[in-house]
């Protein structure tokens, strides 16, 4: 079928007719993107406020990544494990110098490597802390989003992500976020605690930063009791909260760094575990893989996402614009009945709405945005999370926080 014939309804409606109704999608259908802006099927032009859950930090359609893209495509795009590649030593070297460890293990989900960071701890717990077989387990957080497969909905709070997927798996301890002291009870109380796995910022839960000292306390009983700080930065890192990894506000070198989404720039599913040797070499031959994980194509354009990131200063642009918009939209909530506070680091905030008086407020403020040519999503009915390329300018994001103010204002 050719979909240059078909209406933006036409093309929703063989989504509705022929996809699972897993998400629910603003209704918008877009077709083109370059850096902060995308246009629907119609033409209409849009700046981009999700940056695909931060995927598409370095914007989108990169012309670096997109050539290295093509370039790699047209010569080798999988081998499998199988066989060495001439693109993945050049990556593993490249990735482990750009964040400072020994070892790489690449993936290509974000959920894959949480998966992946689970099976390299417990292994570590057994064969390196003399943890004894199955006893392992790992601490989590309340409100945590880390994936959707059967293991990690296990540990999830959220009815929609966790009903009626059990039986669960067993081996974690949910205790509340931003709060080192339930840490430190758990790892007082119990002897087999193999790690600790957080979120430096809570990204679904609406970007929910925790207090300043956090971090630092926690990586610190994990050190004191012999557990692995284990940091998911899929949607917090590569620049996102205005340092090259959130974890990097506290100066904490987790011992499992987990990346994903903008590790491609968007362009290709690229995740990778990042640990030293003491922890990674648990790991031998047959014990873990992926057929697509490593090959050329993700090797390549992962090094040209992070050289954009580096070269182009986007992490420190994004620390420098991200306390602008804060500053903009504190200065909102103070006028306003509706918007109550803001929150986040870098280009990762959150605006929290007061729908007391109308539960579905966020969606249809959301709705007016797209009318008003900026897209945003909604998360947990309240909040509004907006997160825009991290290429975009002073002017333009100026621009943005002025169709913000002025959609909520048409519904003050």
């Amino acid at each position: 079928m050719n979909n240059s014939k078909l209406t933006a309804s036409e093309l929703m409606e063989l989504e509705n007719k022929y996809g699972a109704h897993n998400y629910h999608p603003l209704p918008v259908v877009l077709d083109r993107g370059e850096g902060v802006f995308v246009w629907d099927v119609d033409g209409k032009k849009y700046y981009d406020f999700l940056s695909a859950y931060s995927a598409v930090n370095q914007g989108h359609c990169h012309p670096k990544i997109i050539n290295t893209l093509m370039e790699q495509a047209q010569k080798l795009t999988l081998t499998s494990r199988a066989f060495y590649n001439s693109q993945l030593g050049l990556y593993e070297e490249f990735v482990t110098q750009y964040f400072g460890y020994e070892k790489v293990l690449p993936m290509n989900t974000g959920a894959e490597a949480v998966e992946t960071a689970i099976k390299l701890c417990r292994k570590w717990s057994y064969e390196k802390k003399g943890l004894a077989e199955n006893s392992a387990q790992i601490i989590v957080c309340e409100n945590n989003f880390h994936g959707r497969t059967t293991t990690i909905v296990s540990f999830s709070v959220d009815p929609d992500a966790c009903n009626h997927y059990g039986p669960f798996t067993p081996g974690f301890i949910i205790i509340p976020f931003n709060n080192a002291d339930a840490l430190e009870k758990v790892l007082k109380e119990n002897q087999h605690i193999a790690g600790f796995m957080v979120e430096p910022i809570q990204g679904e839960a609406g970007a929910y930063v925790p207090d300043d000292g956090y971090l630092k306390k926690c990586y610190d009983l994990c050190h004191q009791y012999n557990v692995l700080f284990i940091a998911d930065e899929v949607q917090t890192g590569i620049g996102r909260t205005g340092k090259l990894l959130a974890c990097d506000y506290e100066h904490v070198h987790p011992d499992i760094l987990i990346l994903g989404k903008a590790l491609s720039g968007g362009v290709y599913p690229v995740s990778a575990v990042l640990s030293d040797n003491e922890i990674m070499e648990v790991f031998q031959p047959g014990q873990h893989g992926s057929t697509f994980g490593g090959n050329p194509m993700a090797a390549a354009v992962a090094i040209s996402a992070l050289e954009v990131i580096r070269d182009e200063k986007l992490a420190e642009k994004a620390f420098v614009l991200g306390e602008m918009f804060r500053k903009e939209m504190n200065g909102l909530c103070k006028t306003s009945k509706i918007a109550s506070f803001v929150r986040g680091k870098g280009l990762l905030n959150a605006l929290v709405i007061n729908n007391e008086g109308h539960k579905n407020l966020a969606w249809d403020i959301c709705l007016k945005l797209l009318e008003n040519g900026l897209l945003a999503k909604p998360t947990h009915t309240n909040i509004i999370r907006f997160a825009p390329p991290l290429v975009i300018t002073e002017k333009q994001l100026f621009e943005c926080v002025d169709i913000i103010k002025n959609t909520i204002i048409e519904f003050e």
